[in-house]
């Protein structure tokens, strides 16, 4: 293993797949080369446990929220800190990662072929592409600490948790290759969303949650012109002569589907949010300067 040296294949100097599967040989036993998701076989690839594991979901945090209703909320503050430094390191390291495999993708072959060729689907990406599946699991702990804090839980925040961990295996069993778009976005968001989490959970004051949402609104909106762009092309190629198109792209027809409509809600509700959050605070913001004045104006009188 060369040391070093830029090159398509090492964008970064080295190598980095090879540390990741020294490391992933050392906690699994076998390979990171030899894994390959198979619906039924591999741990959690089964609708049937998707669809379980958003119903302990739901009666964890509903159940919990009603067993807690007369208790004192909980600080938990060091194992907040853990949770979210630990997450801010996966999405690190998961997108350097998956960034390492499409980089010499995209230099050789050009973003049409990253995005919807069949080869493009490589072995290492399905990896990866599983183990962001994983984290997307431990990622509903979110809630939990929500809930043992006795905060309000908002639609969003448990709509967006458990769909995404299903999108997530939706596009794993489908094999869509554009699903590196939304994962390396999603990634990026991550990284710097539980770094901020993690610097609030000790006490800091950070002044750029605001343009988070923004980001994750931005993200959503590169999201669906990538992927309504390869699933129009898809099926403009697939089942017409007459409509203009880039050619097919890989994946399921119920994947894409999927997608299209998880992620347009997404969009959707994180514009809401935006909308009503920040406007409340400009609001609120504007209030106690008029109740100041209106109190220095009656001192004089």
């Amino acid at each position: 293993m060369s040391f070093v040296e830029f090159s398509p294949e090492q964008p970064f100097g080295v190598y980095l797949f090879d540390y990741f599967n020294q490391l992933y040989t050392f906690i699994v036993g076998k390979p990171a080369t030899d894994f390959h998701f198979i619906k039924g076989i591999t741990p959690l690839s089964t609708l049937n446990e998707v669809v379980i594991g958003c119903i302990t979901y739901f009666v964890v945090i509903f159940g919990g929220q009603f067993l807690l209703q007369n208790a004192s909320p909980m600080k938990c503050k060091t194992l907040n800190q853990i949770h979210n430094l630990f997450l801010t390191v996966i999405s690190f390291v998961l997108l350097v990662l998956t960034i390492e495999q499409l980089f010499p993708k995209l230099f050789r072959h050009g973003l049409y072929y990253t995005i919807c060729s069949e080869e493009a689907w490589t072995q290492e990406l399905e990896l990866l592409y599983y183990l962001n599946y994983l984290v997307k699991y431990y990622e509903l702990v979110d809630t939990v600490f929500l809930v043992l804090k006795k905060k309000k839980l908002e639609f969003l925040h448990y709509f967006h948790h458990s769909m995404t961990m299903a999108l997530c295996y939706t596009q794993l069993v489908g094999r869509t290759t554009v699903s590196w778009v939304p994962i390396v976005l999603n990634l990026t968001v991550h990284v710097l969303m539980y770094y901020y989490y993690f610097r609030t959970a000790s006490g800091a004051k950070i002044w750029w949650k605001q343009y988070l949402t923004t980001m994750q609104i931005i993200q959503f909106i590169i999201d669906l012109i990538v992927i309504y762009t390869c699933t129009y092309s898809y099926y403009a190629y697939t089942y017409t002569n007459y409509l203009p198109n880039f050619g097919t792209c890989a994946g399921t027809e119920s994947a894409a589907a999927f997608g299209c409509a998880i992620l347009t809600s997404y969009l959707l509700l994180f514009i809401n949010f935006y909308r009503i959050t920040y406007k409340k605070k400009n609001v609120a913001a504007k209030t106690p300067a008029t109740k100041t004045d209106t109190i220095k104006k009656s001192k004089k009188i």
